[in-house]
């Protein structure tokens, strides 16, 4: 059983920062690569960032490069995604997906229907 859970989203000021986990279980977190995806209200799921299986790669879309990092674990078998400067535009309910396959290319890793695994989600509010 392959599972992913997000946890970290919460309520926090623009300018501020969380971090985000994406906790894996039920398989070698170096064998997939791992997309963090964003869903705000009224609007359709987008790819924000994504780090390659086992070389650790990373990908950033480009209204989150410099201002996000995502990064992995392997020994806590956790990604997280380091969500700094924040926005207001950025509140959304974050997800995070595991598939089976090198991830070189942004414009892949930002499609949800290349991953096969996902998480619930949780809640990331961006507000004053």
């Amino acid at each position: 059983q392959l599972q992913l859970v997000e946890s970290g989203g919460g309520l926090v000021q623009p300018g501020g920062s969380l971090r985000l986990s994406c906790a894996i279980s039920g398989f070698t977190l170096d064998d997939y690569s791992i997309g963090w995806f964003r869903q705000a209200p009224g609007k359709e799921r987008e790819g924000v960032s994504c780090i390659n299986k086992s070389d650790g790669t990373t990908n950033y879309i480009d209204s989150v490069k410099g201002r996000f990092t995502v990064s992995r674990d392997g020994t806590k078998n956790t990604v997280y995604l380091q969500m700094n400067s924040l926005k207001p535009e950025d509140t959304a309910i974050y997800y995070c997906a595991a598939v089976r396959m090198s991830l070189r290319q942004l414009r892949l890793c930002v499609k949800p229907h290349v991953f096969d695994y996902w998480g619930k989600g949780t809640l990331v509010t961006v507000s004053s």
